[in-house]
């Protein structure tokens, strides 16, 4: 493990995301947040909005998205849930 990695272990959540499947009809998806800086949320929202626009959950581009999307979470060192629509185990 690098010494960034255990920094950001040891560093509270910067910020809370959730992302919600809002249904066939464009727009899908809608970013909400809790907590954490409007700009760097807002940002965050922007990428978010750029990888899933047109993606589908049911979307096989969508796996590739949706884990591009994590790591930039986990880069900006933020909580993240997802509301797709559906129980997770599906």
């Amino acid at each position: 493990m690098s010494q960034m990695e255990q920094d950001l272990e040891q560093e509270p959540p910067r910020g809370h995301a959730r992302i919600v499947y809002l249904g066939p009809v464009a727009p899908h998806w809608e970013v909400r947040s809790d907590f954490g800086d409007r700009a760097m949320i807002d940002a965050f929202r922007d990428r978010v909005q750029a990888r899933l626009q047109l993606v589908p959950p049911h979307d096989p581009q969508f796996r590739r998205n949706r884990e591009r999307v994590v790591r930039d979470a986990e880069r900006e060192n933020l909580l993240l849930d997802w509301d797709l629509g559906i129980p997770e185990g599906e």
